[in-house]
């Protein structure tokens, strides 16, 4: 995982050597002014959009923060990790916002027209508005491959990230069953890879874009807010956020502050809730340019977003069902957690930070709650 060290850090290099030339370019001054003048009349159109692009972008509801904070050290201090990935995702959301607004104004610049008749979104604005913008710049044969090599590294980083979140599940719940055929983690990292990439294949086809366009359409916002909500509901509100409190002061010593007790407890829950009910209120068909998906497409694009949502009301019926007594009993026994972390852990809280007995309990949390 070496590798990750060049990957990540290699695009930071390519947005600064960008956003230093594009900004000596006529016209870079009003492409960022566009950027970062509020249009308060658009604001209520576009801001579940851009709440859905922080979930895809921190990796939200996607699994692959826990299952690499799951590798980290009993007492790693998960509070300042927080900090720094929320800090270092919206510094990297405006920096790149600077880079492609600044390109955006030249482009517009160059042919006479207002920036926002030039400003696009989706796969246009990567793979045809900017390429058009590299091919006008001095000395393009350097910034064009710059440019798509980033983009291959971020990709890169959002595959180790996503085929992790697999791979971390398969181990921990067909671990013996999977060693039976593939003896070395690589042969089943080779494995994962190998699917994806087959699944990936009508992607890149004639007609691939419109299926990429339906499936971002309908699993980039509400089936992924749909997801983080219920992740919430069962963390913070039925496991609770006092466990949660007294695991995190078990790992680095201290209580979480009340400024994260709050968001646990109340502002993330109902900004989440919030986000869900705006997506599905403002839901539009899905669109590609001037086509229009016909109705069987758009089935296939619900079917595809159920795909993630259904496995939370069958996993919730199936808990009912395994407890026995009247519904309303089976209903209260199913939200209670069974984990009594006071009964488990009867030594004071500092003799705890290094004991072997408190991190396996709090292992066996973490995959419960996975």
């Amino acid at each position: 995982m070496h590798v990750v060290y060049f990957t990540v850090v290699f695009p930071y290099f390519v947005l600064f050597a960008l956003l230093i030339n594009n900004v000596q370019l006529p016209g870079a001054k009003n492409g960022i002014l566009y950027f970062v003048t509020p249009v308060w009349g658009k604001l209520f159109e576009v801001w579940v959009n851009a709440a859905a692009q922080v979930f895809n972008s921190i990796g939200i509801a996607f699994g692959s923060m826990i299952s690499m904070a799951s590798y980290n050290k009993f007492s790693n201090n998960i509070m300042r990790d927080a900090l720094i990935v929320s800090i270092t995702n919206s510094f990297t959301s405006i920096l790149a916002g600077f880079v492609i607004f600044s390109a955006i104004g030249y482009m517009a610049h160059i042919h006479n027209l207002p920036v926002e008749n030039i400003a696009t979104d989706g796969p246009g604005l990567v793979f045809v508005v900017y390429p058009e913008v590299l091919s006008t710049m001095p000395v393009f044969q350097l910034w064009a491959p710059l440019f798509f090599f980033m983009l291959l590294c971020l990709g890169l980083d959002s595959q180790f990230a996503n085929v992790e979140v697999a791979i971390t599940f398969i181990k921990d719940e067909f671990g013996p069953q999977v060693q039976r055929f593939l003896k070395r983690e690589e042969l089943l990292t080779l494995a994962m890879c190998i699917v994806c990439f087959i699944l990936g294949i009508p992607h890149v086809t004639k007609g691939g874009i419109y299926v990429f366009q339906l499936m971002d359409h309908y699993t980039a916002v509400v089936s992924l807010v749909f997801l983080a909500f219920f992740e919430i509901v069962a963390v913070c509100w039925i496991f609770g956020v006092p466990r949660l409190c007294l695991m995190v002061k078990r790992m680095h010593g201290k209580t979480p502050n009340i400024y994260f007790r709050v968001c646990w407890l109340l502002l993330s829950p109902l900004l989440v809730l919030c986000i869900l009910i705006f997506s599905i209120v403002q839901y539009t068909p899905a669109h590609y340019g001037k086509y229009t998906y016909p109705e069987w497409a758009e089935g296939v694009g619900w079917g595809i977003s159920l795909v993630s949502i259904v496995w939370i009301p069958l996993g919730a019926i199936q808990e009912i069902c395994s407890h026995k007594g009247s519904l309303l009993q089976r209903l209260k026994t199913a939200i209670i957690s069974t984990i009594d972390l006071d009964a488990d852990d009867p030594l004071p809280e500092k003799q705890n930070l290094d004991n072997p007995a408190s991190e396996t309990l709090f292992t066996s949390v973490a995959y419960q709650t996975r």
